[in-house]
């Protein structure tokens, strides 16, 4: 049955009223008649913490915004702050998949409050990116990765058995914003700061920057250095990479491991997912370790919260490195060895064993003393445990 020529007027006159408004879209029905949706909509990011989230990254399920805004359109959408009107960087997230999974936005939202985020078709700005990784072949199978804040790498199979072998993760500090992975290694002296920083950290036979192995009567049980890789994604302000180890032996256990790791924008943080796998039991202990200098450091080991740190020692001019790690899985002991400070928890047989290791330089000028540092993981940890909410208006 066709519409009376009074409802086609209350159509127009509802849809006047809407454009009048600014609103973005609409969907009606009166009398079995639909309208099209002729925009996208809203998203409202909340922050329920007591800490301010400062150029976050969130995640948005692509499916569930694709099925409730149907005309979007993955090439041509903008992401507008609807009280600054600015427009917010976005990532569309594959985790190594060909289809988009995630549509991920970098927000700032104050503590106790939310951010309106309204989706306007249009061609987006261009995103500089702000992290991104690589293999390095050219420098026996390095691993590297940076986002604007710091960078990090792993070591790779062709280090094993030389003069520099190491076991645990590494810290390039930086002062600049800007990516600087490969122009360091192109020019081959990361050892010495031109004015971005540089690579000063020692990481030795130890766990370096929070690596983490498994823990069996008092003995790391550390794994050769990884063997294969693969980039699930790479920026513009979250990348995302996996590690794979060869198979090693734990105390009797034939283990082999992988590690995926994720590096937002804006954080000093990585998120690692350390998987392994084995035969003959159900768990595995493990420790996150932080190689300690000989000099006096500044150290935080906060058992019940899960937050283990480490503010060096002055490193003559090259200055001082924070590192730190915050566990989700309860910690059975923090200890400090002669060489490192360990936190002792266990992981479950083929499930990711999830926490976060990261690392700060005071000569950026932004984290300057141990105090700084201890309170940026304390504040970390909270806003893991209470994390935005997104909802689709």
């Amino acid at each position: 049955m066709h519409p009376t020529l009074s409802t086609y007027d209350k159509i127009f006159q509802y849809y006047i009223t809407l454009k009048m408004q600014k609103h973005h879209y609409f969907i009606l029905l009166l009398s079995g008649f639909t309208l099209p949706v002729l925009g996208q909509g809203t998203i409202t990011v909340q922050n329920e913490a007591t800490v301010a989230r400062n150029e976050a990254v969130v995640g948005v399920s692509w499916k569930a915004l694709k099925a409730r805004y149907s005309t979007l359109d993955s090439a041509n959408f903008r992401l507008i702050d609807s009280r600054t009107k600015a427009e917010i960087p976005y990532q569309l997230e594959r985790q190594g998949e060909a289809s988009v999974q995630n549509l991920l936005m970098q927000v700032s939202v104050p503590a106790k409050s939310s951010v309106q985020v309204s989706v306007q078709k249009g061609k987006p700005a261009p995103v500089a990116a702000k992290t991104f990784a690589r293999y390095v072949p050219e420098r026996l199978d390095d691993f590297a990765w940076e986002n604007d804040k710091v960078a990090f790498r792993a070591y790779g199979k062709a280090l094993e058995g030389t003069k520099g072998d190491a076991y645990g993760l590494d810290v390039w500090v930086k002062r600049t914003d800007k990516l600087v992975l490969d122009a360091r290694y192109k020019r081959g002296k990361y050892h010495e700061d031109i004015g971005d920083g540089m690579d000063y950290y020692h990481v030795g036979h130890t766990l370096g920057a929070g690596n983490v192995m498994p823990y069996v009567k008092d003995s790391v049980y550390y794994s050769k250095n990884y063997h294969r890789w693969k980039v699930l994604d790479n920026g513009p302000i979250r990348t995302t990479f996996v590690l794979e180890y060869d198979e090693w032996d734990v105390n009797g256990l034939k283990v082999t491991a992988t590690k995926k790791i994720t590096l937002d924008a804006g954080t000093q943080m990585n998120r690692v997912e350390a998987t392994y796998r084995y035969s003959g039991a159900s768990k595995l202990p493990v420790v996150v370790g932080i190689i300690k200098r000989p000099e006096l450091g500044q150290m935080l080991l906060d058992e019940q919260r899960g937050i283990m740190a480490y503010w060096e020692p002055q490193h003559g001019p090259d200055g001082i490195t924070g590192v730190g790690s915050v566990l989700l899985t309860p910690v059975t002991a923090m200890k400090i060895t002669g060489e490192q400070l360990l936190a002792q928890s266990t992981s479950v047989q083929n499930e990711p064993f999830i926490y976060y290791t990261g690392a700060c330089w005071n000569k950026a000028g932004v984290i300057t003393d141990a105090p700084a540092w201890f309170a940026y993981l304390q504040a970390f940890k909270e806003a893991l445990a209470s994390p935005l909410v997104v909802q689709m208006n």
